[in-house]
């Protein structure tokens, strides 16, 4: 029998026994199932039930026990000492959530307090810190103590993708205290990204969803594109502090023009009845694509908004090959993706339906217009609209975050 198959079985069987358990017997349980199996019962059963290979053991020797020891049930009732037990860290360290929130702050992002709810410290590096301030923790307690504090980690793996710039974590450190200046001052600040396009017809969509047995939708065999309905482009903007999202979906090409256009709408619809009296706009932005900080046209297209507004706009990229770490990627089109899985995008009617209907438990709302515009792929900014920009680069990576005002 193979280990996933034995693992499976003692698992089905704990299912069904453990409810009937208690503290003792669940480890008397284990300890009988372990030492029925060959070599490596004891780390079979507890990958099978959860319990330690530490409280297994401890089953096996009161199964060889030859007397029952103080503690036992049948002396005195009771499964465990007095005092017994693990102790709880936060009653023999009372500050130790603050230390750890003091360890985490600049590098905290995505609650609406901060830019995004990742922190790139490992578990392991946390630990050590707080060992070297006198706590005695593990890697295993940073886990139970950020889970606590409703925080997720970030896996090495995952933060590291792309290419790594050296001032990438000092890009992050930057936005975060933008981003928490704007929102202490009630000024908005928004994420914007190009979710990837779509096409329009009778496709299949990848997820399930419940039909009759045996009724699936059916859709086209071949992923053709049709010519005639083309494919979409929804590019998002997702408010950091309140939590709501709007979704221009495009229908023409993908560019500077279409981004800005998807801002501008955003700001007449939902922003500028949210923000009354705002004169000033934080927008955070890949580094590549229509957004791009060497795109000429985004800037150009950014200072015709500024005159139309009249908001002085603040633009902050994130760092080459961090796109992942976009608040808009797992703030709100993950959401969108989950709620249209399964389903055929026969229409341009029905990507607008859907993603206007997403929302979570945590209240998250999005508006969705169709934008029929056409726009101008590959066009050439002159030297003389290069020279009307009213732009300020800020001292610290100027090329990634700057200012434009509207002109006089």
């Amino acid at each position: 029998m193979t280990k996933e198959k034995i693992i499976n079985q003692v698992s089905s069987k704990y299912q069904q026994i453990v409810p009937y358990l208690d503290e003792k017997t669940k480890r008397i349980w284990c300890a009988v199932e372990a030492q029925s199996m060959n070599r490596g019962g004891v780390s079979f059963v507890s990958q099978s039930t959860g319990l330690s290979r530490t409280t297994i053991y401890q089953g096996i020797q009161e199964l060889n026990s030859p007397l029952p020891g103080k503690g036992d049930v049948k002396t005195n009732q009771r499964l465990r000492k007095i005092g017994g037990g693990r102790k709880r860290l936060i009653g023999k360290y009372p500050v130790l959530l603050k230390d750890l929130e003091i360890l985490l702050e600049p590098y905290v992002r995505g609650d609406p307090e901060s830019p995004l709810l990742w922190t790139c410290k490992s578990t392991y590096n946390l630990a050590r810190e707080l060992q070297n301030k006198g706590y005695k923790v593990s890697q295993r307690t940073m886990c139970d103590l950020l889970a606590d504090m409703g925080y997720s980690l970030q896996s090495n793996r995952k933060s590291k993708e792309g290419g790594e710039h050296p001032d990438r974590n000092g890009q992050f450190e930057y936005i975060y205290q933008k981003v928490k200046f704007f929102q202490q001052q009630n000024l908005p600040v928004i994420s914007v990204d190009t979710k990837k396009k779509e096409a329009i017809g009778e496709y299949k969509n990848t997820g399930k969803e419940y039909r009759p047995k045996g009724e699936p939708e059916q859709v086209k065999g071949h992923d053709f594109i049709d010519k005639k309905a083309g494919k979409v482009s929804p590019y998002g903007i997702y408010d950091q502090t309140r939590n709501i999202g709007f979704v221009n979906v495009g229908i023409d090409h993908d560019t500077a023009e279409f981004a800005v256009e998807s801002i501008r709408r955003w700001w007449i619809e939902m922003g500028s009845l949210i923000y009354k009296n705002a004169l000033q706009l934080l927008i955070n932005a890949d580094c590549g694509g229509s957004n791009g900080y060497r795109n000429k046209l985004w800037k150009v297209a950014l200072q015709e908004l500024a005159n139309q507004t009249g908001l002085t706009i603040h633009v902050s990229h994130f760092p080459p090959g961090t796109s992942k770490w976009n608040k808009i990627e797992h703030r709100m089109f993950c959401h969108i993706t989950n709620n249209w899985r399964g389903k055929p995008l026969t229409s341009r009617e029905v990507v607008v339906n859907l993603i206007a209907n997403t929302t979570t438990r945590k209240g998250l709302k999005i508006n969705a217009t169709l934008d029929e515009n056409t726009y101008e792929k590959g066009k050439k900014i002159t030297d003389d609209e290069l020279s009307k920009l009213n732009i300020y680069q800020f001292g610290f990576h100027g090329e990634w975050n700057y200012k434009i005002k509207p002109n006089e």
